[in-house]
């Protein structure tokens, strides 16, 4: 299958183009969302792509939309795509776009953690806190939380790392009821998204979300939800305390770049062809747990 790094869509106006999605315009509603199979990882993008990847956190993302649309509203238009795009450009969003509604994003990334990892460990183990919010001491590395954990990030610039905030440095950037809003939707996201997986064989040991406001102020989610982009998705039945556990998502390559020692910075070094497979393979797998589709 030949993956998709770049759109070229004559037929509307783009307007941005992230780490993995290109948006365009479409009228004064609603932005078409085309998810590339682009991989971003320590907040770089790779030069390689990961087949299926923009198929499957486009149809991941829309099924935990649809689930958990009855607790808050979400982006999603259910406009078809090939709608608002020529004939000839059709094989650039089939399957891998939506039509979203436009709404004002929040600045802030909410990552809820459930389990100690990744840069929430570096923290811990020089502070024994993450953002601020004091944890008890001694936890393993990977070790499930006491409770989940509310933990804003900034947005950042492409090239440019995300850095988690504090509570307080949240509150000063959205205000105090909006933040509290904000963790009361996620947390209980997050809770319900952990059940629904863990009876599946994956643990969801964090997560990332982001929302938007609408005219009249009402909260969306919106951009991906509980995707293997936004998430660590762990088999259960191979996790082990004390070590981090092999992955359904991109931490698998950001293993690889560990061990080869990176600077994390761009140029981004070329991933090897078995990397990409096997990266294409977990995207698939952790797809067809959840959902019990394949892709």
């Amino acid at each position: 299958m030949t993956a998709l790094t770049q759109t070229y869509l004559s037929s509307l106006k783009l307007l941005n183009q992230g780490k993995v999605r290109d948006i365009y315009d479409v009228d004064d509603k609603n932005i078409l969302i085309v998810t590339t199979d682009r991989l971003s990882a320590f907040d770089v993008i790779m030069n390689e792509p990961i087949p299926f990847k923009g198929e499957v956190l486009t149809k991941m993302a829309n099924f935990w939309f649809e689930r958990f649309s009855s607790l808050v509203p979400n982006h999603l238009t259910h406009k078809n795509p090939l709608d608002f795009v020529s004939k000839n450009e059709s094989d650039q969003v089939i399957n891998r776009s939506i039509v979203a509604k436009k709404l004002k994003p929040i600045p802030i990334e909410v990552i809820v953690r459930g389990y100690i990892i990744g840069s929430g460990w570096k923290e811990y183990e020089l502070s024994n806190s993450i953002c601020d919010i004091a944890l008890p001491a001694g936890l393993k590395l990977a070790e499930k939380l006491p409770k989940p954990i509310f933990t804003p990030s900034s947005k950042a610039e492409i090239g440019k790392q995300d850095e988690n905030i504090s509570l307080k440095e949240c509150e000063n950037l959205i205000g105090k009821e909006l933040t509290s809003q904000l963790s009361l939707i996620s947390l209980d996201l997050y809770k319900k998204a952990y059940e629904f997986a863990y009876d599946k064989g994956i643990i969801i040991a964090d997560t990332k979300f982001e929302f938007g406001l609408d005219s009249l102020g009402k909260i969306h989610i919106i951009d991906e939800i509980l995707t293997p982009d936004s998430s660590r998705f762990w088999p259960k039945d191979s996790y082990q305390l004390g070590m981090s556990p092999p992955s359904f998502d991109k931490q698998f390559v950001r293993d690889w770049l560990e061990s080869i020692n990176w600077s994390k910075s761009p140029p981004p070094p070329t991933l090897p062809d078995d990397i990409i497979q096997k990266t294409s393979e977990k995207y698939r797998e952790a797809f067809f747990k959840l959902t019990g589709d394949r892709i």
